[in-house]
Formats: C-alpha cells, sequence, structure tokens
C-alpha cells in the first residue's frame, strides 16, 4: 500500500466515506484492519486518504460493515479504482493543490450549480475576465504564476463546453453582472459570453436584480457538484481561513435547499436574458 504525500481531495472523500461506514457499524479502526488483514496504521491511512485501497478490500470492508446501499459501494469502489489523469495534472507543482482538486471535483460531477454575488462564476468567464481578476491580487503575481492560473480556469470550462458536458445552473447577483472586470470591450465581451451560454440547452442562468424586494440571501454563494450519488455530493464555500469541501449529509441538504430558495426568487431564464441583453445596451 504505497503512501501518498499529498491526497487530493478526492481521495480524502473516500477515505471519509469509509470512515463513516465504519463508525456506523460500530468498529473500531484496529477492528476493521484485522478484516483486511491489515493493521491499525494502514486502516488509518486508508481513512484519511493517505493510502488507497483496492477494489476487492473496498468491498470487504462494506460487507462486514453490513452496508447494503449497493449504489453507494459501487460508487466508492469506482473511486477506489480511478486512475484518471486529467488535463489538470499539467498544473501539479505549479499551482495550489484546491485548484488541481476542484479541477478533479468538477471532471467527475454529474452536475454543477452556482450562486454568485461578486463575481461572474468560474465556468462563465472569459480569459480577460479571469486575468483581472487574479492580477488584482496584493502582493502582485509574477506572470509565471498569473498566467499557468488563467489558463487554468479557462480549461475548466470543459465541463460545460466540451463534447459532454453536464448539466449547470447558476443564480447571479446583478452586482456580479455590474461590476466592471477589465475594460469597457472586456466587460462587454464578458456580458456576451454568459448570454452565449445561457442559449444552451444544458445551460441555465438566472438573474437576481438589485429591486427584489426583501432579499436576504448575499450569503448564499455556492458551487454545488453532484456526485455520482447524491451522498456523495460536494459543496464548495470559500471562507476567510480559505475554501472548504463540505459533504456531510446535513449540510448538503442545507445547500440543496438553499439553493432551490435563492433560485426560487431570481428572474426565469428568459428573463434574465433579456436583463443581461439590456445591460449590454446601456454601454
Amino acid at each position: 500500500m504505497a503512501r501518498r504525500r499529498q491526497p487530493t481531495a478526492r481521495q480524502v472523500r473516500l477515505g471519509a466515506e469509509l470512515r463513516k461506514l465504519r463508525e456506523a457499524a460500530g468498529l473500531k479502526g484496529r477492528e476493521a484492519a484485522t478484516l483486511i488483514g491489515a493493521d491499525s496504521a494502514q486502516m488509518s491511512q486508508i481513512e484519511s486518504g493517505i493510502a488507497g485501497v483496492s477494489e476487492e478490500r473496498l468491498r470487504r470492508l462494506a460487507a462486514h460493515y453490513a452496508c447494503a446501499d449497493e449504489a453507494l459501494i459501487d460508487a466508492l469502489a469506482g473511486m477506489a479504482t480511478d486512475r484518471t489523469h486529467g488535463w489538470w495534472e499539467e498544473y501539479r507543482g505549479i499551482l495550489p493543490a484546491p485548484f488541481l482538486d476542484l479541477s478533479e471535483l468538477e471532471w467527475h460531477a454529474t452536475l454543477r450549480r452556482d450562486v454568485d454575488f461578486l463575481q461572474v462564476p468560474g465556468l462563465l468567464q472569459t480569459e480577460d475576465y479571469a486575468r483581472a481578476l487574479f492580477s488584482f491580487r496584493v502582493p502582485a503575481l509574477p506572470q509565471s504564476e498569473l498566467e499557468p492560473r488563467v489558463s487554468h480556469r479557462t480549461q475548466r470550462r470543459v465541463v460545460i463546453e466540451g463534447p459532454e458536458p453536464i448539466p449547470y445552473e447558476t443564480v447571479i447577483h446583478e452586482s456580479a453582472l455590474r461590476f466592471r472586470v477589465g475594460d469597457r470591450p472586456a466587460y462587454r465581451a464578458q456580458l456576451a459570453r454568459v448570454l452565449e451560454l445561457s442559449e444552451a440547452a444544458h445551460v441555465t442562468v438566472r438573474v437576481i436584480p438589485f429591486d427584489l424586494d426583501g432579499f436576504a440571501g448575499s450569503s448564499s454563494a455556492m458551487v454545488y457538484a453532484g456526485g455520482a450519488i447524491p451522498q456523495l455530493d460536494t459543496v464548495l464555500r470559500d471562507a476567510p481561513h480559505g475554501t472548504g469541501f463540505l459533504d456531510t449529509e446535513a449540510q448538503l441538504a442545507r445547500f440543496r435547499t438553499l439553493f432551490r430558495k435563492v433560485e426560487k426568487v431570481s428572474l426565469s431564464p428568459e428573463r434574465s436574458r433579456d436583463f443581461i441583453h439590456q445591460m449590454a445596451k446601456e454601454l
């Protein structure tokens, strides 16, 4: 069992799900370890994502844990045996790990739902918009770090623009659309891109206008990624201390409800397109 120096968020999630199953079965780590011919240290490494687990061992553990959820077991086995070396691997050692974790999460996602109040969602950003955002950082990034961030962000768009796009729903507050990130031509191009993508059958864009009465959901920003099954969905949120992945059952249920609540008060997709068209005409 080879140890990983820096497990990915996906590998950590697999280990965490196995730990949940063990704890639900009322077993100690050392007890579970003996069931697969391992020791406590090895079991701890598996459950922390530092070490991988074979499909055969995973299914043996699930059986001893009396887990009858076949869909969950199959999904976890798929994670355990996945050997995908995606496009984001070219950025390993160049960009911080959270950039790569997000790319991997998106690559394996079955759907995406975003809510944004301050910026156009990353999957909808133009190259100029992304460059302007990364260029505003203090201290300023050297070109050797700036350009990889920009190219990485534009490559992420493959999940909604590639040959097998996933369903994508986003709710964008008018404030995010009004901020002129970059110069006027770049701003105009960004609005045009949002409008263009909103016409795709798998993309739904909704806008929350400033003049909506009684809206108090400005803290509802999120990135919601669907997993192979609902139990493996993930929410990504930015906080002052950094980016965090949320995946407990209660957290997922909360954010599913929160997204639909925000969606309910937003403009329809048709009215949202008209709204953005009018913004573009005002330039």
